[in-house]
């Protein structure tokens, strides 16, 4: 079962003492695990946009890596607006780039949360160990906006470049299993409460973007832009 990022807009630490065991005892007890969206902190007090898995498997954890300027990390010489706001946990702490999937039910689960799903070339490093990609998504701040259809539409793109599915939990909208060959094959209607019910597998293997990334298109693309320089050159001669 996965729940959204910042399901529980708390440090975990700060939760009532048994609300995280009844978690964890309520999924053991259906065979499975529950991943939710919620805060942590390390023993130097850094904060992190984290992903947290409870249940019959052992308890894991993702920490965001590519956090949001202004919304969840304050840019240099901005650090005093923060202080004079109050704003809670408004300066937080990336994640390493590099985090081992989660091992849940015979599979490498690969988290990624809210808009880190754009950066195609960030995904690929858990590749390829992970079997399933994993979106958690608080798209609230975004109002009835492009921004639910918008987010579906990078999921499918990193589902076929991973060739992996994708799987996305959301607050608002859309939550959704994408197949590796990049097609919805389930999805709830954005702005309604409800659950979804799939059943997906796991993938292995290599894709071509997942071995090589960004580097065969930027290459194409300057060597395009080198031919047209060299041919604007021929012509003023």
């Amino acid at each position: 079962m996965v729940l959204p990022e910042t399901t529980i807009p708390l440090l975990i630490d700060h939760l009532p003492p048994d609300y995280r065991d009844a978690l964890a005892r309520t999924a053991a007890q259906h065979g499975g695990d529950v991943i939710l969206g919620t805060f942590t902190r390390d023993a130097d007090g850094h904060i992190f946009n984290a992903a947290v898995s409870l249940g019959r498997s052992p308890t894991a954890y993702y920490a965001k890596h590519h956090l949001v300027p202004f919304g969840e990390y304050s840019p240099p010489l901005f650090s005093w607006f923060y202080a004079l706001a109050s704003i809670p946990m408004a300066d937080q702490t990336r994640g390493a780039p590099r985090q081992p999937p989660m091992a849940l039910a015979g599979q490498k689960v690969a988290v990624n949360i809210c808009y880190e799903d754009v950066f195609g070339e960030e995904l690929i490093r858990s590749l390829p160990e992970a079997t399933l990609m994993l979106n958690l998504s608080n798209l609230a701040w975004y109002g009835d906006s492009l921004a639910q259809p918008q987010h579906l539409q990078i999921a499918r793109l990193r589902a076929l470049e991973t060739g992996r599915p994708m799987l996305r939990a959301t607050n608002t909208g859309m939550t959704a299993l994408v197949a590796p060959d990049g097609q919805v094959e389930a999805v709830l209607p954005a702005f309604e409460a409800g659950a979804l019910h799939v059943e997906v597998r796991g993938y292995q293997g290599l894709t071509p973007y997942a071995r090589w990334g960004n580097w065969p298109a930027v290459a194409a693309a300057l060597a395009v832009l080198a031919g047209h320089g060299f041919a604007a050159l021929r012509r003023r001669g």
